[in-house]
């Protein structure tokens, strides 16, 4: 069953509604405080939106399992780790994060279980 173009648009934005509140409630909750060596408030939630922005391409894409994965981002440098059914499934993993707007590098630390 294929979408209709009206159906994949709302998906998206409800996709990047969801990203942006909980980006924000993550700021919230944190008190604003800066942690993990960032160097100001807007690096941590620039960072923390890449974060729930690359999570949630992994969610709407079927090659790779979003469950597997765990997704880092500091200073604009995402870390990837964890498990992949597939070579395949690890390089869309990375392709998929660095069309993610600001980031600036991918370190991909995902194995391959066989």
């Amino acid at each position: 069953m294929s979408s209709t173009p009206t159906r994949t648009l709302s998906r998206r934005l409800t996709l990047t509604l969801t990203a942006t509140v909980a980006a924000l409630t993550l700021v919230l909750a944190s008190g604003c405080a800066v942690t993990r060596g960032q160097e100001s408030v807007g690096a941590y939630v620039d960072d923390t939106a890449i974060t729930t922005a690359v999570k949630a391409r992994y969610i709407d894409n079927r090659e790779v399992d979003a469950s597997s994965i765990s997704v880092e981002t500091l200073h604009g440098t995402v870390m990837l780790s964890g498990f992949a059914k597939s070579v395949n499934e690890r390089v869309v993993a990375e392709r998929l994060a660095m069309q993610v707007g600001g980031v600036k590098a991918v370190r991909n630390e995902i194995a391959v279980r066989p």
